[in-house]
């Protein structure tokens, strides 16, 4: 595998912080060229021998406006079994329900574009619901649950201008820890 030319913003480009648009159809042959080097760079981001050769950080998620394009799309790499993945195109995302449960990632969530660690949870649904539309315009709907739940509303933030930090509480970073469930 070749590592795509991809350039990842950091999170002091205000780029970040715009609202993504709605996507028309049909995808023009650039942005399923993006789509497909997202992949590839995620997927090369989870396999050792990629990332400790091109230095990578580990990554399941990456939204079009990471890559300074204000588009309402994004994409999830699942590791589902070593070297196998499962891969989620989401354009045009909307929630339509969710749990009441919340949950957070105990280790802490992480992003592409944030180039640190941070302390602190940030809460998430445990189970969602979207509809979106799949590479060729279709309608879907899907229903995710926990750390693939996580990464959906991850990425869905990133389309509305919101990073992960925001949601950390800056005087209380463990705050209401006890009405969670840690994954």
């Amino acid at each position: 595998m070749e590592l795509p030319k991809i350039k990842i913003l950091d999170e002091k480009d205000k780029t970040l912080r715009l609202k993504s648009k709605e996507v028309t159809f049909p995808l023009s042959k650039e942005d399923k060229k993006i789509i497909d080097d997202i992949i590839t760079y995620l997927k090369m981001s989870q396999i050792e021998k990629y990332y400790e050769k091109y230095n990578l950080r580990p990554g399941m998620g990456l939204a079009f406006i990471q890559l300074g394009i204000p588009k309402n799309i994004f994409i999830i790499v699942e590791e589902i079994n070593e070297e196998e993945f499962r891969n989620y195109v989401i354009i045009n995302p909307k929630m339509i329900s969710h749990s009441e449960e919340l949950i957070y990632v105990g280790e802490g969530e992480g992003c592409l574009s944030v180039n640190r660690e941070v302390e602190g949870i940030v809460p998430r649904y445990a189970r969602m619901s979207i509809t979106y539309q799949d590479i060729n315009g279709n309608k879907q709907e899907i229903r995710v649950r926990e750390d693939i739940s996580v990464a959906f509303q991850h990425e869905m933030d990133h389309l509305n201008g919101i990073l992960f930090i925001d949601k950390i509480d800056k005087k209380n970073p463990f705050k209401d820890k006890e009405k969670m469930r840690e994954i």
